[in-house]
């Protein structure tokens, strides 16, 4: 792989030109060869809950949201040879909102691959979703790229099987925000076992991406911002050299490195994560990530949903955000520290006041 060349200055051209004009969260992200031919772009949309109201009505600010995304996609100079979807498309992964939600990204140009969030899955645990959108996880290899799907959303057999009286209580208490009564997310032993199967068929010195919905990695897990087994799959994915895991669920701007991996998510089409009620509470209860981050305001009601385009021409992830209420971000991977950070990072003190109106 090599730096920019031509083909990615004009890229970066097309795509800059379209971000000025839009608060979309979509990802346009290009894979840069020595063999030009080789170049490749895709995007990614994620995280538009759609949620049914009754009869033919949902929610309009999420069906407007996922429209606008998929017609943007559709805009896109040069094509994406194809696109991801991140997860919970649903709210509460009834066949209406998965329906309605198919419906909308069926406008999209092109070949579109998907992963599984846990609003999608905890109704049927899945079961409509594949009917729509094929297995929950998978892996495909595109222009020297091996990229890797996982469903890292299931959780204890107990809590899935055992607890609730309904399927609906289920789906409930895993949708709710910051609730005691949902449980922390993981991969899973067969997809640990298929995982690694998958790898050993892999020289170490390709390039591998890996799309999930939950982190694997452990950030909050008050917030099941949290994959149980995340190191027995970062432990799988240690012998390559260059590894980047691109995740949905957090609905925020996050980066962090460990190891060999990059870490990097997308933001949503939906709402930003509410986070907790000052910066000085969250340093007390959020823990210490690898890497110190500046965080967007949820109390905008688009803000920490925008613009995003990924670059990973050297293997590693180059994330530009336009926000729409605070300050455009570069979140670049710095090849010294061997880590991402942001271009330009703020402290705290210059940073937007948060939660105005908590």
């Amino acid at each position: 792989m090599n730096t920019i060349n031509n083909s990615r200055r004009n890229f970066i051209k097309s795509a800059g030109a379209l971000a000025i004009g839009t608060t979309l969260p979509i990802s346009l992200i290009e894979l840069a060869f020595a063999e030009s031919s080789q170049n490749f772009s895709f995007a990614y949309i994620s995280d538009s809950h759609i949620q049914h109201i009754k009869d033919n009505r949902f929610v309009r600010n999420w069906d407007r949201g996922l429209i606008r995304a998929v017609a943007e996609t559709n805009l896109l100079l040069p094509k994406p040879d194809f696109v991801m979807y991140g997860g919970d498309l649903a709210q509460l992964g009834s066949k209406a909102e998965l329906d309605h939600g198919a419906q909308i990204l069926s406008a999209l140009h092109g070949d579109v691959r998907y992963v599984m969030g846990e609003h999608d899955y905890y109704l049927d645990l899945g079961e409509y979703w594949e009917k729509l959108f094929g297995p929950q996880y998978y892996s495909f290899d595109h222009k020297g790229v091996h990229f890797v799907v996982l469903n890292s959303i299931k959780t204890y057999d107990d809590w899935t099987f055992k607890r609730w009286p309904t399927a609906e209580q289920r789906m409930l208490e895993m949708a709710g925000l910051d609730n005691p009564n949902s449980s922390p997310f993981m991969v899973g032993d067969e997809q640990r076992l298929w995982l690694k199967d998958d790898l050993d068929k892999i020289d170490k010195d390709t390039p591998v991406v890996v799309f999930s919905h939950s982190p694997l990695q452990k950030i909050f897990k008050g917030w099941n911002f949290w994959t149980e087994d995340a190191e027995q799959v970062q432990a799988l994915l240690e012998p390559f050299k260059k590894v980047s895991v691109i995740y949905g669920h957090v609905h925020q701007i996050q980066y962090n490195q460990i190891g060999n991996i990059s870490f990097n998510s997308v933001m949503a089409t939906a709402w930003p994560w509410p986070y907790p009620q000052a910066y000085a509470q969250a340093e007390q209860y959020l823990p210490k990530l690898t890497v110190p981050m500046n965080r967007a305001d949820p109390f905008f009601e688009r803000d920490a949903t925008g613009w995003q385009f990924i670059n990973l021409a050297n293997g590693n992830a180059d994330l530009n955000f336009t926000l729409y209420d605070n300050t455009s971000r570069i979140v670049r991977y710095n090849q010294k520290q061997k880590r991402p950070e942001d271009a330009v990072y703020q402290d705290e003190k210059a940073r937007i006041i948060p939660q105005t109106h908590y």
